[in-house]
């Protein structure tokens, strides 16, 4: 080590007898370069503080992703409502034909169900370069799997269907007569 550098060593140590370790290395420091102060820190807590903004940008990105969510399902049911009010009729007639429950929900969930998955295919490569770019910042990257796309997919068809489901299965439990009165 020379005198007028700047000295940094880098030791090893069990996490059992931390204390006893520091102490001893200090000691050998203080023997070999006296009055040079001894600043130690450890790897963990580095990496810790390293990251730290990293953790607070998911906790924020993850609510709201959250409050994204929870806008689009009220959005969704919005135009869901609105499609069975225009459609009240057709769905009356329907069921006077004969038309199953399971029938009229599916054939008022199937337009939104194309429009989920429209977005996924317009939202999916854009998300991906978005995070490829993201990953660059980092020396210890990680890969961005499909899986994950696929995953992303059908949660959002899932919450989709679940949300035009919820008035689609209202319009279609509903009695026809009261749909047909004006008729």
């Amino acid at each position: 080590m020379s005198r007028g550098g700047t000295e940094l060593v880098s030791v090893k140590i069990e996490g059992n007898r931390l204390k006893e370790t520091v102490e001893a290395v200090e000691a050998k420091w203080k023997e070999l370069i006296p009055g040079r102060p001894f600043n130690y820190y450890f790897m963990d807590e580095f990496f810790d503080r390293q990251y730290r903004a990293e953790e607070r940008f998911e906790k924020l990105f993850f609510n709201f992703a959250i409050l994204a969510i929870f806008i689009s399902c009220l959005g969704l049911l919005g135009l869901a409502s609105y499609s069975t009010m225009q459609r009240t009729k057709e769905i009356g007639v329907r069921k006077v034909m004969g038309a199953s429950v399971a029938s009229i929900v599916g054939l008022l969930s199937r337009d939104f169900l194309k429009l989920v998955l429209i977005a996924f295919v317009v939202a999916s490569p854009i998300a991906y370069f978005g995070m490829d770019r993201w990953l660059e910042n980092f020396a210890y990257r990680t890969d961005i799997y499909w899986w994950v796309f696929v995953i992303a997919a059908v949660l959002s068809t899932v919450i989709a269907f679940a949300t035009v489901s919820f008035q689609s299965i209202r319009a279609a439990v509903m009695n026809p007569v009261k749909s047909l009165r004006s008729e």
